[in-house]
């Protein structure tokens, strides 16, 4: 787990990345968690993307089985059994998750477009486990109540590589 500031990334980890999704990828700042074998799980994106455009979401989960594993639950109906959570304590950190996101990423660059607005759906919804895992995950273990959950659900662990190339974002 990595928070800013963040090692720019190298060509294997770009490389891995790009593969990870599918597609080029873009706005990369660094990697903000790993697999136990070193490749990346969530990448920390620029909040202005290299064409301008405003993008929220600073950590972005890349790892394909963490991905599939969010789906999965959002697919289940398990966001609504997170979102019933929403109370007392829970809801008193999910806002305070919501406020270390964002500061964060101001801490990196100041967008207009996006202030005021995480991911996710915080701090008063759960609209997207792929982004609340993606943050508890670079943050780390009780920063995001709602993102621990999901990770804990999930069929995917942090602690467990099924990378396709384990290890190949260390070569250079």
């Amino acid at each position: 787990m990595t928070r800013p500031p963040f090692a720019p990334p190298t060509e294997a980890e770009i490389a891995v990345i790009s593969a990870q999704l599918g597609r080029p990828a873009r706005g990369v700042l660094g990697v903000a968690a790993r697999c136990v074998c070193g490749n990346p799980t969530v990448v920390a994106t620029s909040p202005r993307l290299p064409d301008g455009t405003p993008f929220p979401t600073l950590y972005y989960l890349s790892h394909p089985g963490a991905t599939a594993a969010m789906s999965t639950l959002e697919a289940t109906g398990v966001m609504t059994e997170l979102a019933a959570t929403l109370e007392g304590e829970v809801a008193d950190a999910y806002r305070a998750a919501h406020a270390s996101y964002l500061a964060d990423r101001e801490s990196l660059l100041e967008v207009p477009e996006i202030a005021g607005f995480s991911a996710g759906g915080m701090p008063e919804r759960v609209k997207c486990l792929h982004a609340l895992a993606a943050h508890a995950l670079a943050a780390g273990p009780g920063v995001n109540p709602i993102g621990d959950a999901a990770l804990a659900r999930s069929s995917w662990s942090p602690e467990r590589c099924t990378c396709a190339e384990p290890g190949a974002a260390l070569e250079d």
